[in-house]
């Protein structure tokens, strides 16, 4: 049987549900940290291009100053999402590229933040055995849960 394109657990939506009712700024910290936890997949696989850890950064440092440009938002998007393109069959290390994406576009939607903490389950998923991947994209969920369940109370 193929495995679905993105992580699927059971946690999924109540991690929506949370999010739904969480501050923007602390949703943009929880993508941030979701997405950097998989970052060394990305890494691992190209070393020397930088793009997904800038987006992850530029999200960080919005949420530190509240200077906001669309225009640096969504460059950095794209460009981590660019930079997942380029690593072709390498699963694990697109969707981490991708988590950052999705990260530092939370700024602008906060909405994003999920995708972020899917594409960094995904990536957690992709990195596995295929004996181990179901039970380590859960293991991911649930601190991601638990993560942002701790900054709601901050």
């Amino acid at each position: 049987m193929k495995k679905p394109k993105m992580a699927v657990t059971s946690l999924d939506k109540s991690i929506e549900e949370l999010a739904a009712g969480t501050d923007h700024r602390k949703l943009a910290i929880w993508a941030a940290d979701c997405a950097e936890r998989v970052l060394p997949y990305f890494e691992e696989r190209a070393p020397g291009d930088n793009r997904p850890r800038e987006a992850i950064e530029a999200i960080r440092a919005w949420v530190l100053t509240g200077v906001f440009k669309m225009a640096d938002i969504r460059r950095a998007a794209l460009a981590a999402h660019a930079a997942a393109r380029e690593v072709e069959e390498d699963n694990a290390a697109r969707s981490a590229a991708r988590a950052a994406g999705q990260a530092v576009a939370a700024a602008h939607v906060p909405r994003h933040a999920v995708a972020a903490a899917l594409y960094a389950a995904t990536a957690v998923r992709d990195a596995k055995n295929v004996s181990d991947a179901g039970a380590a994209a859960a293991r991911e969920r649930n601190w991601q849960y638990q993560h942002l369940l701790e900054l709601g109370l901050c």
